[in-house]
């Protein structure tokens, strides 16, 4: 399969970067490959004997990375960063990685790519699949699931308040025919929704709400995120860069939990080494957001949040 490579910017590129402290000679997993752009920046920094591991569960990633495999310093493997503590283990490197990277959610090549199903801008078959060699598509769902189904999905994961009325209309529309396009279902979501906001297309919490299911997505950061502390060697930094409410409070809150010490009830005489007990990371400076110049020359970074933080 020839993959064609969209132009792609890295978000908060520098930021990311900088917040890693880079060793030369150190281990570092990019969890999110994407089209690389994150993974060539660490590889400039670090020297002979470093090490970059990547990660990818959409198989046209792995192979926008063959550019890249003739690299002694870099490898890829077509697994999604969930498993990322079972494939530390397997390569006898957990405890020993000095970074891990996650850029979660949607690239922007499989936004652009319209076979994709990503977007509600191109027509092109309603399939949402970041690993496109496994699981249900988005269409297939859409035509199968329940009315409460679809609106604890539009609801939950796409904070779409009126969640209830495109479910409504996705069950009348599918008794006339399959649901199978992006602009099929964008046209339905249009109709169904009553009120318009001004700065958002009518279909981009639902999108984004079926997407995040189909995909699993904030199961896989749970999971991710568990298992990047569990393999980080003390001193080891977890940078991640998500573009989602949802992803984010997920984010902000595990690295909250995992800084805090043992919980005591208020004014019980304790030592402060006892309340430093299961502190696992501590974070790193304040969330990072993009510059009006970065937004300026990508728009889709707008969103982005940065938070950095470091194994203990």
């Amino acid at each position: 399969m020839n993959v064609a490579v969209s132009a792609h910017t890295s978000v908060l590129l520098t930021e990311t970067i900088d917040g890693l402290n880079i060793k030369t000679d150190g281990i570092y997993i990019d969890a999110t490959f994407g089209r690389g752009g994150h993974s060539r920046a660490i590889l400039q920094r670090l020297g002979d004997n470093g090490r970059l591991i990547a990660f990818d569960r959409d198989p046209s990633a792995i192979e926008s990375a063959n550019s890249m495999i003739a690299d002694k310093r870099f490898s890829i493997h077509h697994i999604a960063f969930a498993e990322l503590e079972d494939v530390a283990a397997r390569l006898g490197i957990a405890n020993h990685i000095d970074g891990i990277l996650m850029d979660i959610g949607v690239s922007s090549p499989q936004i652009d790519e319209a076979d994709r199903g990503f977007s509600f801008m191109q027509d092109g078959p309603l399939d949402m699949r970041m690993d496109t060699s496994k699981g249900l598509s988005a269409a297939q769902w859409l035509n199968s699931a329940s009315l409460d189904e679809i609106t604890f999905v539009l609801k939950e994961y796409g904070e779409e308040k009126f969640g209830k009325r495109i479910a409504h209309a996705v069950l009348e529309e599918r008794e006339r025919k399959p649901i199978t396009s992006t602009l099929e279902f964008a046209q339905i979501i249009d109709k169904a929704v009553p009120v318009k906001d001004k700065y958002k297309h009518p279909a981009t919490r639902a999108f984004q709400g079926v997407r995040i299911f189909i995909n699993g997505e904030l199961e896989q950061l749970e999971h991710g995120l568990v298992g990047a502390t569990n393999v980080l060697k003390s001193g080891g930094r977890l940078a991640v860069i998500s573009f989602h409410s949802l992803e984010d409070r997920m984010v902000k809150r595990f690295m909250r939990k995992m800084s805090q010490g043992k919980s005591v009830p208020k004014h019980l005489p304790v030592m402060q080494s006892e309340l430093d007990e299961g502190k696992v990371l501590k974070t790193i400076g304040r969330a990072i957001k993009p510059s009006e110049r970065e937004i300026a020359a990508n728009v889709r970074s707008r969103s982005s949040v940065l938070r950095v933080a470091e194994k203990l």
